[in-house]
This record gives structure tokens, sequence and C-alpha cells, in this order.
């Protein structure tokens, strides 16, 4: 089983140097490749390998001097990710790829091998680098793979290690109705289970937004290319930094606690993109981050034997009374609480529908997809 482990680098100065060097180094190559198969396909209609690429690259140091201070293996993994970047656009139609630029968010380059790392004395070596004071807060056991450093918008380090622990994904349990927990997500609350519970939603993006308009404002009142300009982007880079951190805490919690409380998970497939059309909810729906979270459920899943159910979007869980069956055609998005009149229950609307997406789940046949196997 893979595990990745990602820990906190504190380089030198000297050291901090050349991490950029390579960060520069490898998005120039990254951007180089991408032009050269762009061309190459364009004058003979057929596309270039990386391994081609590869061996451009020893032609290209004789013009670009300052390629050669730079880990040749870390240059071939620039080349390794255009190339899975036309894998992934081509498979699933994710978009062409794009070149990079020094503004992105988070700056990286990977070292396949030939790194080393101290747990007694809290150091990594990197080829060409040396040995980098590291926060190593957790050991590993099992075969290293590659390593990726990076370098967020806020000036920090971090090194990402890949690890094959040799361990086999655990067996799926088996689950049924009352093992199984339906979500249903939303934004007043963050999620409502089937048991009635309700997670309030932190809104780490709204309790930042004043204090983010405000250095905002502070910023489109600096001159362009001043240093004190640069201060006030690292400030709201930060501010975001928070946000994003506020936001990955809550969802890792909460994610490892449904999966560990529970056999098997069932929720509804969003169509995110289209729900962000509507500007009115836009901003609201950004800030819930629902997609990262359904991705956490899956791996832990995988990790803890246990499945998760998808359904599609195009289930009435609101509208449907989960006690008789009773098919409420009237009920509006307002409509918070609605009783039956058919069997005169009284509903709250998102309980009801957490209660049928688990119901629905239960029958193979309304089902997208499974994290696991489903074992009834």
């Amino acid at each position: 089983m893979l595990r990745a482990y990602r820990y906190r680098m504190y380089p030198t100065k000297n050291q901090e140097e050349m991490v950029n060097k390579h960060l520069g180094a490898c998005r120039y190559v990254y951007n180089w490749g991408l032009e050269y198969k762009i061309r190459t396909y364009n004058e003979t209609g057929k596309s270039i390998s990386r391994f081609d690429l590869n061996k451009e690259i020893t032609i290209l140091k004789q013009s670009e001097v300052w390629l050669k201070e730079i880990n040749s293996q870390s240059l071939q993994g620039a080349t390794l990710n255009l190339d899975n970047a036309f894998t992934k656009f081509f498979r699933e139609k994710k978009g062409f790829p794009h070149f990079k630029s020094k503004k992105n968010r988070v700056q990286s380059f990977n070292v396949p091998q030939n790194y080393k790392v101290d747990f007694n004395n809290n150091k990594i070596y990197l080829p060409k680098i040396g040995w980098i004071k590291t926060k190593l807060h957790r050991q590993f056991k099992g075969i290293q793979q590659t390593a990726t450093s990076s370098m967020t918008n806020t000036g920090k380090y971090y090194i990402s290690i890949l690890i094959d622990d040799k361990k086999s994904l655990p067996e799926k349990v088996k689950f049924n109705q009352k093992t199984t927990i339906g979500l249903d997500m939303g934004l007043t609350h963050f999620l409502i289970t089937s048991n009635g519970v309700k997670v309030n939603n932190p809104r780490p993006f709204k309790q930042q937004l004043k204090r983010l308009k405000r250095e905002q404002r502070k910023l489109s009142r600096k001159q362009k290319g001043s240093n004190n300009r640069e201060k006030q982007k690292l400030k709201i880079s930060r501010i975001h930094e928070r946000i994003r951190n506020i936001r990955n805490d809550f969802q890792h919690k909460l994610s490892k606690s449904i999966v560990c409380e529970n056999q098997a998970i069932s929720i509804e497939k969003l169509n995110i993109k289209g729900m962000l059309r509507n500007h009115n909810l836009s901003q609201s729906i950004s800030d819930v981050g629902w997609a990262g979270f359904i991705d956490k459920l899956e791996y832990k899943c995988e990790w803890y034997g246990k499945t998760l159910l998808k359904l599609g979007q195009f289930e009435p869980s609101s509208k449907i009374c989960s006690n008789c069956g009773y098919h409420n055609c009237n009920l509006k998005l307002h409509h918070r609480e609605w009783i039956c009149p058919k069997c005169e229950k009284k509903h709250d609307r998102d309980v009801n529908a957490a209660v049928n997406i688990r119901d629905f789940a239960m029958n193979k046949q309304n089902l997208i997809s499974t994290v696991g196997t489903t074992e009834f």
C-alpha cells in the first residue's frame, strides 16, 4: 500500500537558493517540453515521447549551462509529469496541459532516488543540495520511492515522501442497512446524517472575509514592483493558507470519525461545477469544500476496509417520504420541514434526505460507483 509522508523543511540561505534553482529549472524544462511537443505535432503530426525529450535535455544543457547545476533526475521528473498530464488529458478529458507559471500557489520538483532520511538528526539529504534540517515528526517503514519537494506561496518548504509499506489493503467489512450511514451535504450544516446528527459548517473563508477585504484594499494602494507590495501579498497569502488549513483540519477529523464509526457510507454525487454557476451561492459552495471531503472519504474507506456508496445526482431524496414512500412533488427549496399527507409523519427535509440516501444505497441498481466491494 502506498502512503505519502509530508514534512516541513528548514533550509539555510544557500540551500534555499539551490532549492529555488531546482524549482525554476524543472518549471523551465516542463514548459520547454510542452512547447517542443506542440511544435513537433504541428510540424509532423506525430507526438514525441518523454524518452526522446530526455535525450534532448542533454543538448539543451549545452545552450542553457545553468541546468548543469540541477539534479538530472529531477529534470527528467519534469518530463514525466508532462507525459502524465497528456495521459490524463486523453483519458479523462480534463483539459489540455498548460504552461507553468512562477506565480502558481505551489512550486515543486521530484527527487526519484538517491535521497536519504536521517530520523536521529532530523535531516534529509537531497542530491546537489545537501543535508536539510527537517521536522521529522513521524517515522515510516517501507521502500522509499519518489520524494517531492515543494514551496508554498508563503515561503514554506515541504517534502513529501512516497512509501510502499508492502501491506495489502484490508478486506472489506460486510455491511447492512443498520451498519450503513447516509450523508446529505448542505450549506447551513456541513452534513446531516441519517441518524439525525447535524454537523455545523465552519465557514473558514467567511470568517476571514472581513480581514481579507481589508488586506486586499491595502494591496491595491501599494506601488507595483515595490517591496511593500510583496510584503502585503505575503500577508494575503498567509490568510488564504490559514483558511485552507482550517478547512482541511476539519475535514480530516470529520471524515476519519465517520469512517471509523460505520461499516458503509452512502452519499449523493454532486454536480458542484453546475452549482457554482449560481452566483448567489457560489461563494458559500466554494467555502464548504465538498469535493475535498469526498476525496478524503474515498481513500480512508480503502485504508480501513470500509465501503463508500455513491448515488446518482437525480435521485429525489428530499421529496420522498422515508416512512411510506410518498413522493411530494410540490416541495420547494425553502421548505425545510414538511408533513407527509399520506402517513402524516413530520419530516426535517435534510434528515429525511439522509435517510433516503441510505435506503436507496441498499439497492445496487441505484448506485453509480462504490469504493470497495459491496457485500450486503
